[in-house]
This record gives C-alpha cells, structure tokens and sequence, in this order.
C-alpha cells in the first residue's frame, strides 16, 4: 500500500506563487510516476503534471508549461509542485497520485489552491 499526503495549498492573489507537497510513505519503488491532478468546480478531474521517480522525467499538461515545475525528493519520498504566476483558472483541488504500472492507482485527499483576481 502507498499513502500521499499533500500539504501546501492556500489562497493567493493573480500572479502568485505556491508550492504543493505531497509526501508518500509504504512500498515506493524506482518504477513508480508520480503525478498532480486538479478539480476545478463543477469540472472534471486534469492531469496537470508526472515526474519519474527513477530519472527525474516530467511532463506537462500545456496551459501549465513554463509556469509550473514538478520535482522529487528521493531521500524524503516527497514530490512538489511549484506553481508560479497563478491565475483564477488554477483554481481547484489539487491531488497528488501515484503509478505503479500505468494507471494512478494511488491518491492523497486533496489540497485546495484558491487564485483571487
């Protein structure tokens, strides 16, 4: 079993910053991608990025390139999201999940991130 706990979220005014947490414990393997989705209300859940744990890989859903940057810490077993230049778009729940074999079969509770105007 695998538990994810985020930590971080908050409220910020447009063009804020914030940096999301999400620090996991039990059976983490090399092999395993970490990701962070978003819920906006009323909308459905989006992939917003993944990092390898193995190399450090990401990727990016495109309306968070250049603004948002995944990254881990092996020796913590915790993965962030730094989120630069918000907007009330980026509004929503923030979950961190974890891929053992393709699909996100582990998930935290959720951080809300509000972006005021």
């Amino acid at each position: 079993q695998v538990q994810l706990v985020e930590s971080g979220g908050g409220s910020v005014q447009t063009g804020g910053s914030l940096r999301l947490s999400c620090a996991a414990s039990g059976r983490i393997f090399s092999s395993f991608v970490m990701g962070w989705f978003r819920q906006a209300p009323g909308k459905e859940r989006e992939f917003v990025a993944h990092v390898r744990w193995s190399d450090g890989g990401t990727y990016y859903t495109n309306s968070v390139k250049g603004r948002f940057t995944i990254s881990r810490d092996n020796a913590k077993n915790t993965v962030y999201l730094q989120m630069n230049s918000l907007n009330p778009e980026d509004t929503a729940v923030y979950y961190c999940a974890a891929s053992a074999y393709g699909n996100f079969d582990y998930w935290g509770q959720g951080t809300q991130v509000t972006v005021s105007s």
